[in-house]
């Protein structure tokens, strides 16, 4: 019985996580959103879609002078390589990162796009 419980709990756990990221998608997936999320790749390869990259707030990144970013993930500020940088008009407006993971579990950024600061 603990074990049905258990499963219980999980799963609405699952659920509830699902519906929040679905509702995440659904302002930004319209026919050519998708396509265009779908498309974007770096010089480290393909970003994949806005289901695996992260919006970043305004205060979470920066620039430099000389076009550098820096993007604050997880409690610390990482240097976004240069060839991870996309240089195309972001048509989703809002500054993204995706990340990886290394084997040896240090974070990776894939790719990034930033967005307007207001």
């Amino acid at each position: 019985m603990q074990h049905f419980f258990i499963i219980v709990i999980f799963s609405a756990v699952l659920l509830t996580a699902a519906s929040a990221h679905d509702k995440h998608r659904a302002d930004s997936q319209t026919p050519k959103m998708k396509e265009w999320f779908d498309t974007l790749k770096s010089g480290k390869g393909p970003c994949c879609s806005d289901a695996d990259g992260s919006v970043v707030k305004d205060a979470d990144w920066e620039a430099d002078d000389k076009g550098h970013y820096r993007v604050h993930i997880n409690g610390k500020w990482m240097d976004v390589p240069d060839d991870a940088v996309l240089h195309q008009p972001n048509m989703y407006g809002r500054t993204m990162v995706w990340t990886g993971l290394y084997i040896d579990g240090q974070i990776q950024i894939r790719c990034f796009i930033p967005g307007m600061m207001i």
